[in-house]
């Protein structure tokens, strides 16, 4: 680049946050130039800012000095949409990651918060426990210590029926015009002043009062998605990335625009949880109760997370260690258990003497010495059934579930208990920790395998045949498949390992092009990051926000060229 001295450059950036808040060694920039299971590339530098207006002031010399600016906060994101991928940009990148500024202010006594750019969903879930509230994520994602605007920036979540995705029309973000000019947007609702300056060191130091707080008639929730999902007889899914109706500013903006926060309506604690247990060995059983519960009862299911009895048995396998930690040690820990491998394969690729993905084989060699961790009865279902259903229910709808469940199994194949304290909370444990057990799989298993494929697709709310049923020219390609998902709203993922020798982007392209006959969108819920083709919807709203296309350049495999040439 014509006039761009890198020296200069990253003593600006120093002089902002200082030296030792500028990484710019390999082995600094490293955990935040990767991510966390899919893609990495090449940062000039990695700044980690303490404050909103550092945020601003790092943003303005990247936009002065025609350097490309990518937005972080926990790097948890399945599909590299918060990293650089690979190393043919046309300008400089910059990582400036928010995990420091992690602040929650909330509002109206807890039935709205604000969250700024670095805060978590578990730190959310602890602030709102004294107030009767929680957030609009409480299991997966929260786990894994996922920022609450990584949630909105890519729609992800809506695994809880009665909330749909991640979603606000109420934020506050900088944005670059198509003159080049960077300028500060607050849709938050609140009353904070004029100056870039003034507006952001209000929020943080929360230098505003309640008559400055505004409640505007935009949604700062999917609050119409409970008619949504209950809309069975609808040709479109229930939710996916690309839904031009949840498109909105830092809602979906996958990174093109720099959040400083989020405002978000929070939701009432149930006094009354109930899990229960369903197994059977038809697909169209789990079919039928889905359709009857959308459109028959009066109080939806808090959550309905499905599981194939081959993804039961890998998730026992290969998630079992993080099944522990996460039982024994909490949530909280799991994020420091990530940093813990991801220094340990670190150090492990510095050595040349230790395997790849030592920290995998380390912990599933542990692993295979500890008991067996399942409860007897999910055991028993097990072994009798290939489809599992985790259903959970809340107050009213407590009973009215319980007298559906035993009218229906009086006449339909299959069977339901209900989980005590215990089973639940290990049942609905062992389905997120599934997630894992491709990714374990495939880290020990890699050189006697293909490639891995992780996808996750929406299907049609009227969709029928919902389990998958590959034509055999496809289907001979794998060494595994894994199924599992949230039924209710039709978004299921579907895990592959591909057999050695199988082109795996032929593949997939063949893969894609059967959901597509069956009416499913995808990503439903991961974003599309540097896996997926942004849809022409969802690439002009990029470019709408981003006519420079300086932020995150290459999301939704689009140009990474400036001005999108």
């Amino acid at each position: 680049m014509k006039n761009f001295n890198k020296d200069n450059f990253i003593k600006d950036l120093i002089n902002i946050i200082g030296e030792n808040n500028i990484l710019t060694s390999e082995w600094g920039k490293l955990p935040y130039s990767k991510g966390w299971r899919y893609g990495e590339g090449n940062a000039l530098a990695v700044a980690r800012p303490e404050t909103l207006f550092e945020i601003w002031r790092l943003i303005e010399i990247c936009v002065d000095k025609n350097v490309i600016v990518i937005m972080q906060a926990a790097n948890t994101g399945l599909t590299g949409g918060s990293t650089p991928y690979g190393n043919d940009y046309d300008r400089p990148v910059v990582i400036i990651n928010t995990k420091r500024i992690s602040d929650i202010h909330i509002l109206d006594n807890g039935k709205q918060i604000v969250g700024f750019s670095g805060s978590t969903l578990i730190g959310l879930e602890k602030k709102l426990a004294s107030y009767g509230r929680e957030p609009h994520s409480v299991i997966g994602s929260s786990c894994i210590g996922a920022s609450i605007v990584g949630g909105v920036c890519n729609n992800s979540g809506g695994a809880l029926i009665k909330r749909g995705p991640a979603y606000t029309e109420l934020a506050l973000y900088a944005k670059i015009n198509s003159s080049g000019k960077l300028v500060l947007i607050n849709d938050l609702g609140i009353e904070l002043g004029n100056s870039p300056k003034e507006i952001l060191s209000n929020l943080q130091y929360r230098n505003y009062n309640e008559d400055q707080i505004g409640f505007p008639s935009k949604r700062a929730s999917d609050n119409e998605y409970e008619k949504r999902v209950r809309d069975i007889e609808a040709s479109t899914p229930s939710r996916f990335n690309a839904d031009k109706r949840r498109l909105y500013g830092a809602s979906g903006c996958a990174g093109k625009v720099a959040v400083f926060a989020v405002r978000l309506d929070t939701y009432p604690i149930p006094e009354r949880n109930q899990v229960f247990y369903i197994g059977t060995n038809s697909s169209n059983v789990l079919g039928n109760m889905r359709r009857d519960i959308l459109s028959q009862f009066k109080h939806l299911p808090t959550s309905g997370e499905y599981l194939h009895r081959d993804c039961y048995d890998a998730s026992k396998k290969y998630s079992k260690d993080t099944f522990y930690v996460i039982d024994k040690l909490g949530p909280d820990f799991i994020p420091k258990l990530f940093e813990f491998k991801r220094i340990l394969d670190l150090i492990a690729g510095k050595l040349k003497i230790l395997p790849n993905q030592f920290s995998d084989r380390l912990m599933q060699f542990i692993s295979k010495f500890s008991f067996n961790h399942l409860p007897h009865r999910m055991e028993e279902y097990r072994d009798k059934y290939e489809h599992h259903w985790i259903i959970e229910m809340s107050d009213e709808g407590i009973d009215e579930a319980k007298v559906y469940f035993k009218k229906f199994f009086k006449k339909n194949e299959g069977d339901f208990f209900e989980c005590d304290e215990k089973e639940a909370k290990k049942a609905i444990l062992h389905r997120f920790v599934a997630a894992s057990a491709l990714g374990r799989y495939y880290s020990i298993n890699q050189r006697n395998i293909g490639s891995m494929l992780s996808l996750d697709i929406a299907f049609p709310r009227n969709e029928l045949d919902w389990f998958e049923n590959l034509p055999e020219e496809i289907e001979r390609s794998f060494e595994m498949k894994l199924y599992y998902g949230h039924l209710f709203c039709h978004v299921l993922h579907h895990n592959y390992i591909v057999k050695k020798g199988v082109d795996a982007q032929e593949l997939m392209q063949k893969l894609l092009k059967y959901y597509d006959s069956k009416g499913a969108e995808y990503p439903a819920e991961h974003n599309v990051g540097h896996e997926y083709f942004a849809k022409p919807a969802l690439s002009k709203f990029y470019k709408d926000l981003d006519p420079t296309n300086s932020f995150n350049p290459g999301i939704g495999k689009t140009s990474k060229k400036k001005h999108w040439i």
